[in-house]
């Protein structure tokens, strides 16, 4: 039997009451192969993927932890999307539709969309196509970092399984639910254990804090304008900002951090814009840590300081890379796993109405961030489908009741895709993308310039 983490069953109850799925898009060339020779080319690529031979099996009353069970892939999950016209604004229009959508684990926990001979894709000359293929992924099924290996075993030629897979034993939801029962007083006995050593662990984290050896928790941040007020998203909507990596680089800075710049600097002129106060801007920012081999989930998400209230461009920089770097390092301290132990050591039914009951459709008084920023490097462009190279990716992290403009920063060889993912009822999506735009050539030429420091 293999169950699902708590991190992922969290993941995956989560899925019942927010749009909480992964999406990978990845471009291609389209080299005009017909559609059903590349379902018959992906076909055999998906048989040696056990993470895409799964899906999630429920107990009864969800009296132990949902079961990964072996499965075939079937035709629904392969999807060609026809458009009005194949052009590039269609396709986003089409993705922010996509985004608005969310796959039943249950039933299957991943789809793979197709978009064919789509005109005008960026980087690509006048009388080329493209082949944008869309992996939807249940959260439960990946975080950022797996979706990644996922999606490259997906698009690579030859026999190259995912390394991090495991084979999957079935188990029917009654006799798991059976074997969970008698260990339910065990699982109760090892919480409490655990929350004593939590407990300890957090009053070591302040006198190390008191004491300056680690540093002190995000302050956190009054809500903001891009918080929306609470209600979770009615539509979606999605641009990107396809890069060379030169574009992005800068001495002294990551990829990251210089983008993170940009965002901040668009946050900050959208909202004065609108006589809106743009004094404070924090970005939630994922940080993948070591995975247990259970766990498909292994990210903790920090709270990162832009300060938009520093017109020096070069310094604000300097100062959110060394935030970034305070945040990492407190969040990588070993006492925080004696916290996280806690809920992995909850019985499925307390962990079960703990996520089902949590009141998130409710604005809270501090918040992480104003916005998300996801970076994750997919590693070198030799992916191929349909006998096509690959051109760049792109991801889109999730929007919520709390945070409705998202952003994710994602490389693939020599090209880096800023994604933007919003709320179209809060943001013009447009009008912020081309602040964004401009945010980011003024960013790169500040932080590349040997004369100084640009303001804003």
């Amino acid at each position: 039997m293999n169950s699902l983490a708590p991190r992922d069953a969290t993941m995956y109850w989560l899925s019942t009451r927010t749009r909480n799925d992964l999406f990978l898009l990845y471009c291609f060339a389209d080299a005009g192969l017909p559609t059903a020779e590349l379902r018959e080319t992906l076909a055999r690529r998906i048989i040696r993927i056990p993470d895409l031979l799964v899906h999630v099996l429920d107990t009864p009353a969800n009296i132990a932890y949902p079961i990964w069970e072996p499965c075939e892939f079937i035709d629904d999950q392969f999807v060609v999307h026809p458009l009005p016209a194949a052009t590039w604004s269609n396709l986003t229009t089409a993705l922010g539709d996509l985004l608005n959508t969310g796959v039943r684990a249950q039933h299957r926990p991943w789809r793979l969309h197709l978009f064919r001979e789509v005109a005008d894709a960026p980087g690509f000359a006048p009388d080329e196509t493209a082949l944008v293929a869309v992996l939807q992924l249940s959260h439960a099924l990946a975080d950022g970092r797996r979706a990644a290996e996922i999606a490259r075993a997906l698009f690579t030629e030859g026999d190259a399984p995912l390394s991090s897979s495991r084979k999957h034993a079935g188990m029917t939801g009654w006799p798991a639910a059976a074997m969970a029962l008698p260990r339910i007083p065990i699982s109760m006995a090892r919480t409490v254990i655990r929350g004593l050593a939590a407990a300890r662990a957090q009053r070591e984290l302040a006198e190390l804090t008191a004491a300056g050896a680690i540093p002190p928790p995000s302050p956190g941040a009054s809500p903001n304008y891009f918080n929306g007020g609470g209600a979770t998203p009615e539509s979606h909507a999605a641009r990107m900002l396809v890069l060379n990596a030169a574009d992005l680089r800068a001495p002294g800075f990551t990829v990251t951090v210089v983008a993170a710049t940009a965002i901040s600097l668009a946050m900050q002129r959208y909202l004065t814009a609108r006589d809106l106060p743009a004094d404070t801007l924090r970005a939630q920012i994922p940080m993948a840590v070591a995975t247990d081999g259970t766990t498909r989930n292994s990210y903790r998400d920090l709270s990162v300081d832009l300060h938009p209230d520093d017109p020096c461009l070069r310094r604000r920089a300097a100062r959110t890379a060394a935030d970034l770097a305070t945040r990492r390092t407190r969040a990588a301290h070993p006492l925080h796993r004696a916290q996280a132990a806690v809920t992995d050591s909850l019985p499925a039914p307390l962990l079960h109405r703990d996520v089902t009951h949590y009141p998130i459709d409710q604005l809270p008084d501090q918040v992480s961030g104003h916005t998300v920023i996801s970076s994750v490097h997919r590693g070198p462009a030799d992916l191929t489908l349909g006998n096509a190279p690959v051109r760049f990716t792109a991801g889109f992290p999730a929007l919520g009741s709390v945070m409705h403009l998202t952003h994710g920063i994602h490389g693939l060889g020599e090209t880096v895709t800023i994604s933007i993912h919003a709320d179209p009822a809060v943001l013009d999506i447009d009008a912020y993308t081309d602040l964004l735009a401009t945010a980011r050539t003024e960013v790169a030429t500040a932080l590349n310039d040997d004369e100084g420091p640009r303001r804003s």
